[in-house]
């Protein structure tokens, strides 16, 4: 018997994406009467993923690695994959994915291509070496897509106004997370700090991400020597996965320099509500972010934050009130960012609470939910296809 839901395919790179980024709303979206697809090369996320009833089909060639026969082969089994899923919309995401997904999907006879633009990968203030590449992949892709949904507002204007998509193809989607699991509860703090080593005296300073330099850990460990010299009372602690096969990756010569700098490096955790609960100043030092997730948790947690003046990071951050901008790639600014804020407790719980209240008026994953149900229903019906009642 044939399933009479809407089939709904979300492309992404890794499985990891498909887990940590999108499975709420991927459940959210089957909740709502959509057979819910994932695709990206396989990995270790998917057996969760099939845990929370969200099938998944393996793309092997599809990698992040650069490469003309590599990206080639991708877009030939995607459009396989896609002619025997036949599903009626497919969402893209990530910048690989979104390119090749959105020409392949229609090339493949998808009735509705949409994609979710993350973060272009190259800014206005890049150089024109990086830019043009870029923006020549983006528009071209945004011709074959439906519709674009955009978590940055400086990224509508980078779309409509220089790369010339058509206002009616994009939509501001913003970004959100599950404010229930970050409600600012203490209760693991100590816990959590033991376990770390950090003493009840002490500051502790939280990073989350990637152990990649485009996270910015060149000017976090410069920073962290600094801090450490002028005062031993700061702790600082960057929770994430190492990537040594990235190009950008930490090597172990730099992990260790980064250690005897005075950082801890705790790894991945799954238990990040309880570690945010641990922190008293989060910050990031990224070079270029979409909408950062974890600077939103940070928020919905209660933390002072202190974050690159880059977009994304201003989405989240309003300077002086829920934290410090700093610019980009600049130690001293940003050790000096989070000196401030060590040496001043009132002013670090002034901003923790305006973090608070920021995140429960603007980061509801419902928003996003809605948002993206609403273009689907949208687009299937300009096609004469039944979409879900909701």
């Amino acid at each position: 018997m044939t399933d009479p839901r809407p089939k709904v395919v979300h492309l992404t790179t890794t499985d990891m994406s498909l887990d940590w980024l999108l499975a709420p709303q991927l459940l959210a979206f089957a909740d709502a009467g959509y057979d819910v697809v994932g695709m990206s090369a396989a990995g270790p996320h998917v057996a969760h993923l099939e845990q929370l009833g969200i099938r998944h089909v393996a793309v092997p060639s599809l990698t992040r690695s650069p490469g003309v026969l590599a990206d080639l082969r991708a877009m030939r089994e995607l459009h396989r994959l896609l002619r025997r899923e036949r599903p009626q919309v497919l969402h893209t995401h990530n910048p690989k994915p979104g390119v090749l997904g959105r020409i392949v999907g229609r090339l493949a006879g998808v009735p509705v291509v949409v994609n979710t633009q993350h973060g272009l990968y190259a800014q206005p203030t890049d150089r024109l070496r990086r830019r043009l590449p870029v923006y020549t992949a983006e528009r071209v892709a945004a011709a074959f897509g439906h519709h674009e949904l955009v978590q940055s507002p400086e990224d509508v204007t980078t779309l409509t106004q220089t790369l010339r998509v058509p206002t009616r193809k994009v939509t501001l989607l913003g970004n959100g997370i599950d404010l229930s699991r970050f409600d600012g509860d203490r209760a693991h703090r100590e816990r959590v700090r033991a376990e770390w080593g950090i003493g009840p005296e002490q500051v502790l300073v939280g990073v989350v991400g990637r152990l990649v330099r485009e996270k910015g850990i060149d000017e976090i460990v410069a920073a962290a020597d600094v801090l450490r010299r002028a005062d031993a009372s700061v702790a600082i602690v960057v929770i994430g996965p190492a990537e040594p096969d990235k190009r950008d990756g930490l090597t172990a010569d730099a992990l260790a320099r980064a250690t005897k700098a005075g950082i801890h490096f705790v790894g991945r955790r799954d238990d990040m509500p309880a570690c945010y609960a641990a922190i008293d100043v989060f910050l990031t030092a990224t070079h270029r972010e979409g909408f950062p997730r974890a600077a939103m948790e940070a928020a919905a947690s209660g933390l002072p934050i202190v974050a690159t003046d880059i977009r994304g990071c201003r989405q989240v951050v309003h300077h002086e009130h829920t934290g410090l901008l700093v610019p980009v790639r600049d130690a001293a600014a940003l050790a000096a960012a989070v000196a401030r804020l060590v040496a001043q407790p009132a002013e670090r719980a002034r901003f923790g609470a305006a973090a608070y209240e920021k995140a429960r008026k603007e980061f509801a994953q419902q928003r996003v939910i809605d948002i993206t149900l609403a273009t689907y229903g949208e687009q299937l019906t300009r096609r004469g296809l039944r979409a879900p009642r909701r």
